[in-house]
């Protein structure tokens, strides 16, 4: 959106755009017919700035940006690389250029040459790097891991030079407002990593942290506004990189986070648009209706279904549309550069099911095509597990084609285990809920590729959504880490931060000790009361048990219909067999455990894993809404 310009219908958006550059042009006109030369052009922008030889795809297609560009020949020499063909768009400023890079090229720099009769060369000099075969990189996220979200405004000030920039919109922090800049960046989260690594994290995932130049609330990264550049406020794409090189040196995964659905408003692509057609446009502003079920709905109004996926999220987040082929070449090529240069583990989707369903699976595939061990999740959080399930792969709910998505935020499990922590007991209700959702794993392909949480940056923490009462919070991690499918936490749950989702700021807090000068440093024990403590120690304990404990990683599952609202699952292979008794109700119970004879088979006592306390399996007793995790400890044989 154009600074101090009141715009609230994207085709008057365009329009503006195109009537500037008409002034613009005529204005040049009149300084030649006056005799004043003007300045040779330079080219502003070509992306992807860099690219690999020995890619799967060999088609390359670059953005070329520059005041009338489309007046200008392209040529360039280069063995192993050829010039296919040269686009030219609505936009002069523009021009999509699509080179070929066969097997034969080798690593180096060639100019690609940009020539107009009367007028200076514009060269750019176009480097191609050998490919990181470095074991380690892109190697991917699955139920091994425990993802630990973070939103870099919001961790850690590592480096203060960087706070704020002239030359972007928003200046300044204030830590005292919670919808401003306040600070934190990438060397914040790199001078913490082991605080990470000893809570029992193996994958971190940021919020976006690519630029984001809008003037106001621009600290939660989903209004990108340039594609190949680390916001400056967090650090450089270099700095980024070598966080990714530091953490894998740990033993830490690193998860990128896509916005393929909107794009910020101030960004050069919305500004300064290739043709009317890169967005989503409405006769006046056109805001989706956030209804997922108009997607799959076979009654659907394809007018609701056109809402749903075309419409604005926000006036400053522009509709991309997914159907045009250069916007496709643009995020697909984009997303590769990222991982090649940084080597990130997996990608989490933002807002998945407002994307074009079609161009989402040919993206994934040609993902998988360049790194088949990376990770991908989308996020859906819709309302049912068949809702779900529509958008993982396989087409296993008929829905016609495979989107070759392995898996999906698993928002249905979370709101089951609320349900069944904070409901009452009932024969859908209660922990009734939460073996019903579980039962419905057939849905999936393979329900083990979904995340599993308990709340995100855009959600009530856990804490408050359990009343902040202890025993509830220790149950819901519980069921976190050692449920199947891939568990993620969000930054602070260990430490008992809390609040509520509405105005979503209030779940954005600053991490305590993550700034110089603040009163509690929550990163050490010294700085924790008692309660922090003891839950930073009942997670780590577990999520470090976890780490080592393949049956909760990888292993089977098996559940039981609950009986007198106490719940229990097994997770287990072939080295352990792992317990899982929920209590539900309001008083302690005692309950035998003859009918879970399967998976107990000749065990009689199993430890605790929380307070290593030995427990006889004749009779149990579960506190009140208390979750018990025991390893069984095989019976002796003869």
């Amino acid at each position: 959106m154009v600074a101090g310009l009141s715009v609230t219908q994207p085709i008057i958006l365009l329009s503006f755009f195109y009537m500037r550059k008409t002034l613009l042009s005529t204005l040049c006109c009149l300084l030649a017919a006056l005799g004043v030369k003007a300045q040779t052009p330079a080219l502003e922008r070509v992306e992807p700035m860099s690219w690999w030889v020995g890619m799967s795809n060999p088609n390359l297609q670059l953005v070329v940006h520059g005041s009338n560009i489309a007046s200008r020949s392209v040529s360039l020499s280069y063995p192993g690389v050829k010039l296919k063909a040269v686009h030219k768009v609505e936009n002069s400023n523009y021009l999509f250029v699509d080179l070929q890079v066969f097997s034969s090229a080798v690593p180096g720099t060639f100019p690609i040459k940009f020539k107009k009769a009367g007028e200076k060369d514009l060269t750019y000099s176009y480097t191609l790097n050998k490919r990181d075969k470095s074991v380690g990189r892109a190697q991917g996220v699955t139920s091994k891991d425990l993802i630990y979200l973070i939103m870099p405004d919001r961790f850690s000030n590592g480096d203060a030079a960087n706070d704020s920039f002239n030359n972007l919109r928003e200046q300044g922090i204030h830590r005292d407002s919670m919808f401003s800049r306040h600070g934190g960046d990438l060397q914040g989260i790199m001078n913490h990593l082991d605080y990470l690594k000893n809570l029992g994290v193996t994958a971190i995932w940021l919020t976006p942290e690519i630029e984001n130049d809008e003037p106001h609330a621009s600290y939660h990264g989903y209004a990108v506004t340039d594609y190949y550049k680390i916001d400056p406020r967090y650090g450089t794409n270099d700095l980024y990189k070598k966080f990714v090189e530091k953490c894998h040196s740990m033993g830490l995964k690193v998860i990128k986070d896509l916005v393929h659905n909107h794009a910020g408003t101030e960004g050069y692509l919305i500004q300064d648009m290739p043709m009317k057609s890169w967005v989503h446009q409405w006769p006046t502003y056109t805001k989706s209706n956030f209804r997922d079920a108009a997607v799959m709905d076979p009654h659907a109004s394809p007018m609701d279904r056109k809402l749903m996926q075309d419409g604005w999220f926000d006036h400053r987040m522009a509709d991309l549309n997914q159907n045009n082929v250069y916007v496709q070449n643009y995020l697909t090529q984009n997303h590769i550069w990222w991982v090649e240069y940084a080597g990130i583990d997996g990608f989490r989707l933002d807002t998945y099911p407002y994307n074009e369903p079609v161009y989402m699976a040919k993206w994934a595939k040609d993902v998988k095509a360049e790194f088949p061990k990376l990770s991908i999740f989308g996020e859906t959080l819709v309302w049912s597990a068949a809702n779900q399930a529509f958008f993982t792969q396989g087409n296993t709910v008929n829905r016609g084609f495979d989107t070759q998505l392995p898996g999906v935020t698993d928002g249905v499990l979370k709101d089951a285990i609320y349900e069944a922590i904070n409901g009452k007991d009932g024969w859908t209700d209660g922990v009734g809920r939460l073996y019903s959702v579980v039962a419905q794993d057939f849905l999936y392909q393979d329900a083990t590729r979904n995340t599993i949480f308990m709340d995100n940056h855009d959600m009530s923490r856990l804490l408050s959504m359990v009343g902040e009462d202890i025993p509830k919070y220790k149950s819901a991690m519980a069921m976190l880490l050692t449920m199947r499918g891939v568990p993620q936490m969000y930054y602070g749950d260990e430490i008992l931060m809390k609040n509520y989702s509405n105005p979503d700021g209030l779940v954005r807090e600053d991490f305590p000790g993550g700034w110089a000068g603040d009163k509690q440093n929550k990163f050490t024990a010294e700085g924790r009361d008692k309660k922090e403590n003891d839950a930073y120690s009942y997670v780590s304990k577990l999520a470090n048990y976890r780490k080592g404990t393949t049956a909760l990683q990888t292993g089977k599952m098996m559940q039981f219909v609950p009986e007198n609202g106490i719940y229990v699952y097994f997770r287990y292979d072939a080295q352990k067999t792992v317990m899982i008794m929920f209590n539900s109700s309001e008083k302690d119970q005692e309950t035998t455990t003859s009918r879970y004879f399967e998976r107990i088979g000749d065990a009689k006592k199993a430890k605790n894993v929380l307070t290593d306390e030995m427990v006889g399996l004749d009779k149990v007793t579960i506190p009140a809404k208390t979750t018990l995790v025991l390893e069984l400890i095989p019976g002796v044989t003869h």
